[in-house]
């Protein structure tokens, strides 16, 4: 017994063991990630010792499990200690192993036999959220909806002021997206989720990412000209497998810009420090920025030196993405309820040549009062929704749809009506010309280029003006008091 107490009070100091000085010292090195995956290895040794030592007892072997306790608490203690001296070893862990073992050994001490235990189905709905209807509908998929890194996600998301007020806008004037983006989601699932949970990444985690970036809209394209449902820039797309396939290009492609997705996030949590917050910020305004402001992840990312550095698109986008990854896990803690959707996927053959267009106007809203529109491109991005494609094509769809397009697009007046709807052409009026400026004669100034003057006269191309004055490329050389003539243009 006494040394059971002392291995829990033990235990309870590790965090404590060196002084906050030193402690930050620590933190400011260099991080050895193979170090740090000693430790954690230690730490999970010393709580399989501990386990076997209450076994001990159990089995009416105090000798043995007192000694079995003793060597668990030194280990303990020594891992703990060492983590605390390790930049990038995370404390939290050290404490995660505390409080479960505190929680063994404390049913010991009172008795309790494993039959009060609590189920892996209980640990796994905690773990996942009560509120989420995943882990509702798919109680053994609870965990992965949540940890992070094995961290539940849940200690993972700290609920600052930036995101109760970023969870306030998805629950008042963005709950319509927040909640389009969850159906769009549901039915693209079975292409997507399968990526992260491979990779051991939060489902939550995709969904908050989803649902700022894109809506959950497949072929969403920025004006900054990041495209798909996670918004790759064609740079950074490439960098991860997302170019040209066969005319197609991939960032459209909801799997395959998951597996992009998993692949750059798993990059910037090895240079980052495993830290969330800072790998969203990288996702959003770019990893060379984000280590240049925390190299190494030593900074958090609410460090007014790094939040204050960052543009406010990516200071709102990552409180943004936690939020919706929170909500997604508890929304029955805010009123908010998620519908249930039946996104079981089923394909079918076109038996006759028919755009996504037509199919969506003849299926209707059988089986879904929004429409199968935006389903069917989100299902089949590679094809043009305005282009009839094929006969004989399988195209996706959910199975919920099935009967509507076997009633409605097989033949009769429906599908009569969709065709006759898309072979419609509207007038095409001729496109409108400014009338033509004339042009003017300008006096070159000190200081002036010709592609400053061009500039000032809203020339988009300085050739115009160079081929009117005969002026030779590359060099486009002028001089002070020359008289030049610029053409009318207009940028």
């Amino acid at each position: 017994m006494k040394s059971l107490l002392t291995l829990v009070a033990t235990a309870a100091l590790v965090a404590c063991a060196q002084g906050p000085a030193a402690r930050e010292t620590a933190r400011a090195g260099r991080i050895d990630d193979a170090k740090v995956d000693t430790i954690y290895r230690e730490l999970a040794s010393a709580s399989a010792m501990a386990d076997d030592a209450l076994a001990k007892g159990r089995d009416g072997d105090p000798t043995a499990a007192s000694h079995a306790l003793t060597t668990a608490r030194e280990a303990l203690t020594a891992a703990g200690g060492r983590c605390v001296d390790t930049p990038g070893c995370e404390i939290e862990r050290v404490l995660a192993a505390q409080d479960a073992l505190i929680e063994r050994q404390s049913r010991a001490l009172l008795g309790a036999d494993d039959s009060t235990a609590p189920t892996d189905e209980e640990v796994t709905a905690e773990a996942g959220g009560r509120g989420s209807p995943i882990v509702r509908s798919m109680p053994q998929a609870g965990r992965a909806v949540s940890l992070l890194k094995g961290k539940d996600l849940r200690s993972v998301i700290r609920l600052n002021d930036a995101v109760k007020a970023s969870i306030e806008e998805w629950l008042t004037w963005m709950r319509p997206n927040l909640l389009e983006a969850y159906e769009n989601y549901q039915y693209m699932r079975h292409r997507m989720w399968p990526e992260y949970e491979k990779a051991g990444l939060p489902e939550a985690l995709l969904f908050g990412i989803l649902a700022k970036e894109s809506g959950g809209k497949v072929h969403a394209v920025s004006r900054a000209g990041a495209s798909g449902p996670l918004q790759f820039m064609p740079h950074t797309g490439v960098r991860y497998g997302l170019g040209q396939h066969g005319g197609f290009d991939q960032r459209f492609d909801p799997t395959a810009a998951t597996r992009a997705n998993v692949a750059y996030l798993n990059d910037q949590f090895r240079v980052l420090n495993n830290n969330l917050e800072l790998a969203l910020g990288a996702y959003n305004g770019g990893e060379g920025r984000m280590q240049r402001l925390s190299p190494g992840g030593r900074r958090p990312f609410w460090d007014n030196a790094v939040l204050g550095k960052l543009p406010p698109e990516t200071r709102e986008y990552v409180p943004m993405v936690l939020a919706a990854a929170w909500l997604y896990l508890h929304p029955e803690e805010y009123n908010l309820t998620f519908p249930i959707i039946d996104a079981e996927p089923a394909k079918v053959t076109l038996a006759q040549s028919l755009s996504i267009n037509e199919i969506a106007v003849c299926i209707g809203q059988a089986g879904n009062e929004r429409g199968w529109f935006r389903t069917l491109r989100n299902l089949n991005p590679r094809y043009d929704a305005n282009v009839r494609i094929a006969r004989g094509t399988a195209l996706e769809l959910p199975k919920a749809a099935v009967a509507g397009f076997q009633r409605n697009c097989s033949g009769g007046r429906l599908l009569a009506t969709a065709m006759e709807l898309h072979d419609a052409k509207p007038p095409i009026a001729p496109a409108w010309r400014a009338p033509a400026a004339a042009s003017r004669t300008h006096v070159v100034r000190r200081g002036e280029t010709l592609s400053s003057i061009a500039r000032k006269f809203r020339c988009g191309d300085v050739r115009r003006i160079a081929q009117a004055n005969r002026i030779k490329a590359p060099g486009y050389s002028i001089r002070v008091g020359q008289r030049i003539v610029v053409p009318a243009c207009s940028a």
